[in-house]
């Protein structure tokens, strides 16, 4: 049967992260594309990763389960260009790539294991264009479930910036929030807990930090991860997840900074009953809220943007930009 138009034609991407795992499935529009299915997952891919240093028998399943309805969406929508990535904990984890293989016996994905710096590359793509207008350097980051992306970019040009420098730390909510063991229920312990996070990360930025420009003339910063959605959530006060009211929204950082410290020093059983936390993620938002001040530490701005896209967006830009399918 013959492909339809390029027009027409659906695109998927497919991003296998630490902690989740995302399908995004879109046909080509004027000013972009639109998206005809999505679907997300949290498979925490990366838990026990670090004690181990494999992919437990628990995850795998639990990937594989998810990834496994991917492919269901993709025969369904009838996609004819995709491309599937996968992340730190892919790449860290012994067994990784016997991981992949099993992923495309079972299920026919062909999943990539993406370099740290093309991860950073796709992030850019798939949200720069939520930068707040303005002049120099703007820093972009992405708060992963293994790694943290933080880029730096001259958005002075038009279509996607140019990345100036870039660092990708191994700390993201899941890897380090396994690296901090204590009793939840000590406030004592989980403060210094939280402070012991921050200077993990901070360690881990300090490269970077020395090399970013000193007193920018417009410090200007956007993020995409569960965290800065979520905290942007809670600084709305939603009463349940709204993409439509957080996808583009610029937040006052010390709003965040003082999110960040309330749930830090909250008991779990407390965290988990918030709006737009709830169980899946009430254990792993502190480590995101450790990032997250680490990044206002090295770069100071007055406002936060919030970006719910990223790597799949990015995916799906380069692919109808390679197929000639963008109008």
């Amino acid at each position: 049967m013959p492909h339809p138009p390029r027009g027409r034609r659906a695109y998927a991407a497919i991003d296998l992260g630490t902690n989740n795992c995302r399908l995004l499935i879109a046909k080509p529009s004027s000013d972009g594309f639109i998206v005809v299915d999505a679907f997300s997952r949290i498979v925490r891919l990366g838990e026990g990763l670090a004690a181990t240093g494999r992919i437990s028998d628990e995850a795998i399943e639990r990937a594989i389960s998810a990834l496994a309805i991917c492919g269901d969406k993709l025969r369904r929508r009838h996609v004819t260009l995709a491309r599937s990535v996968a992340t730190e904990a892919c790449r860290r984890a012994s067994n990784g790539a016997d991981f992949i293989q099993r992923v495309y016996r079972e299920t026919g994905i062909a999943l990539d294991i993406i370099s740290a710096q093309e991860e950073a590359r796709l992030a850019v793509m798939g949200c720069h264009v939520l930068l707040e207008p303005g002049d120099g350097p703007a820093l972009i980051f992405d708060i992963g479930g293994g790694s943290t992306e933080l880029v730096l970019v001259d958005a002075n040009c038009s279509g996607v910036p140019h990345i100036v420098d870039w660092v990708s730390a191994p700390w993201g909510v899941v890897s380090l929030t396994e690296s901090e063991l204590f009793d939840h229920a000590d406030p004592s312990e989980r403060a210094k807990a939280y402070a012991r996070m921050r200077e993990r990360v901070a360690d881990a930025f300090a490269p970077l930090a020395r090399r970013l420009p000193r007193q920018p003339s417009a410090v200007r910063l956007l993020g995409t991860s569960g965290t800065v959605t979520t905290l942007a959530s809670l600084h709305l006060n939603l009463p349940r997840y709204d993409r439509q009211a957080i996808d583009g929204l610029i937040v006052p950082s010390a709003s965040m900074r003082a999110i960040s410290s309330r749930l830090a020093t909250m008991p779990l059983a407390e965290r988990q009953k918030l709006p737009c936390i709830g169980t899946e993620r009430a254990d792993l938002v502190v480590a995101g809220c450790a990032i997250l001040e680490s990044i206002l530490d090295i770069w100071p701005a007055e406002r936060l943007g919030v970006a719910d896209r990223g790597i799949r967006e990015g995916i799906l830009r380069g692919l109808m930009d390679r197929d000639g399918a963008r109008m």
